[in-house]
């Protein structure tokens, strides 16, 4: 095994030292075993970072997909479509589909 010399700010010694004595381990072990996991994850997103990303892509594909609907073609006539929206809004002013309880 290799000996190498870092500097350290004291309270990174200090919680080296903490949890070397907290798991009777060796000061050496834990730091090798913080380089293992840090490395294992260095290139994954944190949590923040993930959900940071995701919320950019629904985002995207939202407007995405009002684009595409804006620049289509209607398929019914508008008023055919005001018809069906007020029979909509009737329908939940009166309850929606629920049935009369008996």
């Amino acid at each position: 095994m290799a000996r190498v010399t870092f500097s350290l700010d004291e309270s990174t010694i200090a919680r080296i030292r903490q949890t070397a004595a907290r798991l009777r381990k060796p000061q050496s072990h834990v730091v090798r075993d913080a380089v293992e996991e840090y490395a294992a994850r260095a290139g994954r997103l944190n949590e923040g970072e993930r959900l940071r990303a995701l919320g950019v892509l629904q985002r995207l594909r939202a407007l995405g997909v009002l684009h595409r609907l804006r620049e289509s073609k209607a398929t019914r006539p508008a008023t055919e479509v005001d018809r069906e929206l007020q029979s909509v809004r009737a329908a939940r002013r009166a309850g929606g589909r629920r049935r009369p309880s008996a």
